[in-house]
C-alpha cells in the first residue's frame, strides 16, 4: 500500500488545483507562475515565467502576445511544458508536458476584460520580445495607446490571446528529508489517467 499516491487521487488536475489553492493560501509570491518551455520547428528550447491563469477543463491556460518569442514557438512546434515550483512551506513541484491550442478569441476576450486598463494598454504598447531603442521607445508607445483608448474601453488587440495546454502526462513532486523525495508521474490513457511511481 502506498499511501501518498492514494492521497493524491486519481486526477493529477484535481491534485495541482488543489495544491495552487494551498500555495496562495499560504501567501507565497506569485503562486500561479510556472516556468514554459517551448521550441522551434527543429527543437531549439526557449524557457520563460508565465503566469497561469486558469487549471480546469482538463488544460491549463496561459495568455501573451501571439507575435512573442513563446508564441511564434508555440505556432511552428504546439508542444510544450509547464513546471510550477513552490518552496517553503509547501515545498511542491508540478511538471505538465502536452500540446498547446490558441483558445477562441471569446475566450480570450472575456479573460482580457478582467486585467487592470493599465495591463490591458501595456498588451498594446509592448511590441513583446522585440528590440527596442530604450526606454523611452516603450513610454512612448504606451503614451500612444493611452491617447487611443483615452475615452474608451481597452479592447482585445488582435495579436493578444490565450493558450490551453492540454496534458498527456502530468508529474507531481513532494520533498522530503534526505532527498528522498515523494515523485509520481501520471500520463493519460483512453480511460483517465494512470500513475506511477518514480524514484526521486
Amino acid at each position: 500500500m502506498d499511501t501518498w499516491i492514494e492521497e493524491l487521487g486519481g486526477n493529477p488536475l484535481v491534485t495541482l488545483a488543489s495544491w495552487l489553492a494551498e500555495a496562495r493560501a499560504a501567501e507565497l509570491f506569485e503562486p500561479e507562475a510556472a516556468a514554459l518551455a517551448t521550441s522551434t520547428r527543429d527543437g531549439r528550447p526557449s524557457v520563460r515565467m508565465v503566469l497561469v491563469r486558469g487549471v480546469d477543463e482538463g488544460e491549463l491556460r496561459f495568455y501573451t502576445n501571439h507575435d512573442s518569442r513563446k508564441g511564434s514557438e508555440l505556432s511552428e512546434n504546439p508542444r510544450a511544458a509547464l513546471v510550477f515550483h513552490w518552496g517553503p512551506p509547501l515545498r511542491r513541484q508540478v511538471r505538465a508536458e502536452g500540446t498547446v491550442e490558441a483558445l477562441p478569441t471569446e475566450a480570450s476576450a472575456a479573460y482580457f476584460e478582467t486585467r487592470a486598463r493599465e495591463s490591458r494598454l501595456g498588451a498594446w504598447a509592448s511590441p513583446q520580445s522585440r528590440p527596442l531603442a530604450d526606454r523611452a521607445e516603450l513610454d512612448a508607445l504606451l503614451a500612444m495607446a493611452e491617447e487611443r483608448f483615452r475615452d474608451e474601453p481597452v479592447p482585445l488587440p488582435p495579436f493578444w490571446g490565450g493558450y490551453r495546454l492540454v496534458p498527456e502526462a502530468i508529474e507531481l513532486w513532494q520533498s522530503r528529508p534526505s532527498r528522498l523525495h515523494d515523485r509520481a508521474r501520471f500520463g493519460r490513457s483512453q480511460n483517465g489517467w494512470t500513475c506511477v511511481r518514480l524514484a526521486p
